[in-house]
């Protein structure tokens, strides 16, 4: 694997305490409501980000917010082509709404090991199909 030039990726979000997530999750329902919210962040207790095993990245080609046309970016491709070979998945895939229960996120990772990674990238599993739990 070559990684190339001029790549420009930055954690935005990590780990977050339940009072964050219960604060950001406030903010889509003030927003969207209940419903709306519910498909693009989760409630507080519920959040792959308590448990320290998701990460959120962007890029300045977005300006740093985390959109779908992330995808399209070159560190957005770089992610989705290289991320299972350190461990990582995007963890709510393009069309897997209905199995997740969330929006499409390119920019969410989460960590799942090598192995289970690369498993999960090559078959174009989520992680519920990979558990078994769709």
């Amino acid at each position: 694997m070559k990684k190339p030039k001029n790549l420009n990726l930055y954690a935005q979000s990590g780990y977050r305490s339940y009072e964050r997530q219960e604060s950001i999750f406030a903010y889509y329902v003030e927003r969207s409501g209940e419903e709306k919210a519910s498909r693009v962040s989760a409630n507080a207790g519920h959040s792959e980000h308590q448990t320290g095993l998701a990460m959120d990245v962007t890029t300045p080609e977005v300006n740093f917010q985390l959109v779908t046309s992330f995808e399209d970016t070159p560190e957005g491709q770089w992610i989705k082509e290289n991320a299972a070979q350190f461990g990582f998945i995007i963890r709510y895939p393009k069309d897997k709404e209905k199995i997740t229960g969330y929006q499409y996120e390119p920019w969410h990772l989460r960590f799942v090991g090598k192995e289970p990674a690369k498993v999960i990238h090559e078959q174009g599993l989520t992680l519920e199909e990979y558990l078994g739990f769709e």
